[in-house]
């Protein structure tokens, strides 16, 4: 699955060939993805610009004229940006047609990525508004982690993978830091030191920074949008080494 960084590694690929652009049409091929894409999203998209892409969490976040494209990769979805929409696959779900020639096209084999329009605040969206911190900002702080933990006896890694504690850390990203900060990843969270704690925020930080230097983690699915693979797990420490040093 897209982590945080494959996320963030693809919206800083598309961005410079979409960000500003009028959009001409959109092609859905399939709606049936996580949710429906909804009917009439190709006549609410056309002309409008895409005046930002951002991301929260794992949500891409294209901001239009009249509200804001909502997409997520799911478990095998990737975009790339494509100068013609020749060779077409099964899997090739949505092209978005620009005025200046590109097309952004949504790929998801398995289908539970989703593609959501809204015309309200969106991060009040019911699926971002409960998210917590972004990991990488300053919001994010071992004080943070242990005044969250208090109390509770789920796993520090289970933790940690709580959207709704922080945002972005997977099972990849939550092993690496859990391994280099020195805690057993089932060690209940509330019993964990405030300089732990300070320490595996700090960790978390730096394995998803290494990360995203890289350009993502390759395992299965996920390419850049410009079709070359991230590196990082060449470097990964402890995640799918079992029985290995």
């Amino acid at each position: 699955m897209p982590e945080l960084p494959e996320v963030e590694t693809t919206r800083r690929g598309i961005q410079p060939y979409i960000e500003g652009q009028s959009i001409s049409k959109i092609v859905v091929r399939h709606r049936g993805l996580r949710w429906p894409i909804i009917d009439g999203l190709e006549a609410l998209l056309e002309n409008q610009t895409v005046h930002k892409v951002e991301r929260r969490a794992k949500y891409l976040q294209l901001r239009c004229d009249k509200g804001t494209l909502l997409i997520h990769l799911g478990m095998s979805g990737r975009l790339r940006v494509l100068d013609d929409d020749d060779n077409v696959g099964k899997h090739d779900h949505v092209d978005i047609y620009f005025a200046n020639g590109h097309v952004l096209r949504f790929t998801d084999p398995r289908r539970f990525g989703a593609i959501l329009w809204t015309e309200d605040d969106c991060e009040q969206h019911a699926l971002i508004a409960h998210l917590g911190p972004e990991p990488l900002s300053d919001s994010f702080d071992g004080d943070y982690l242990y005044q969250r933990a208090r109390g509770r006896s789920t796993a520090i890694k289970t933790f940690i993978m709580n959207g709704e504690v922080v945002v972005g850390v997977g099972n990849i990203y939550a092993n690496e830091a859990l391994f280099l900060a020195g805690i057993h990843p089932a060690k209940a969270a509330g019993k964990i030191s405030k300089a732990k704690m300070a320490a595996l925020a700090t960790c978390i930080k730096q394995v998803l920074e290494k990360a995203l230097a890289a350009g993502g983690t390759t395992l299965r699915d996920f390419r850049k949008s410009d079709g070359k693979p991230g590196y990082f797990a060449q470097e990964l420490h402890v995640y799918g080494r079992q029985d290995q040093p």
